[in-house]
């Protein structure tokens, strides 16, 4: 497979839609799968996987715990960048930029259609810190099941969406004898510049 400058789309966003779709056609195992890194008010990093939940015109939107170590870091610095790695179809998507907070209503839309088991989770969890035991988040999640049973779990206000509003986007298909194609698109007065990078 290759990758061509003159042949991209000139919207990034609808280019990574269509290699998101050819991810999915391949069967790759949850292609929504992303790294996302994040920097602290000390600009000391880190990264984990989460999971891309939507794709529009704006970004890209994720879902947490804003008080877990991602959300901190977020509220702290805004800038974050995320990757996805497909190795079956040799591609890789760098996305840098700001994420901005998702609105109640949509965060109140999504948390809705999760599964309950998930939604409880969520409610009960206090994520990244620390817990005596599995035994103390079971007994939790079992009090929450009994508090709430029958009725509509609410969303709990510290937990919701972001969504990363794409600066700069890097396309790279890997090529044999280590000459791949990066294609590099940057943001500039609100117009999409295309160009090669050098592997």
């Amino acid at each position: 497979m290759k990758l061509d400058e003159n042949e991209v789309s000139p919207d990034p966003i609808q280019q990574f839609v269509l290699w998101f779709e050819q991810a999915i056609e391949a069967g790759i195992p949850e292609p929504n799968a992303m790294a996302l890194a994040t920097a602290d008010k000390n600009a000391m990093p880190s990264v984990r996987i989460v999971l891309l939940k939507e794709i529009d015109e704006k970004g890209f939107v994720f879902f947490t715990n804003y008080q877990s170590k991602k959300g901190s870091n977020l509220y702290e610095n805004p800038n974050a960048s995320i990757m996805f790695f497909w190795i079956e179809l040799q591609r890789q998507i760098r996305i840098d930029g700001k994420v901005d907070k998702l609105s109640i209503d949509k965060s109140d839309a999504y948390f809705a259609q999760r599964p309950r088991e998930s939604q409880i989770s969520a409610r009960i969890s206090p994520q990244s810190r620390v817990v005596p035991g599995r035994e103390f988040l079971d007994g939790l999640f079992a009090e929450a099941e009994k508090e709430f049973y029958g009725q509509p779990i609410p969303r709990p206000n510290d937990w919701g969406g972001f969504c990363l509003i794409p600066e700069t986007i890097e396309f790279w298909q890997g090529r044999t004898g280590r000459l791949h194609d990066r294609i590099f698109y940057k943001k500039v007065s609100g117009i999409w510049s295309i160009n090669r990078l050098a592997p």
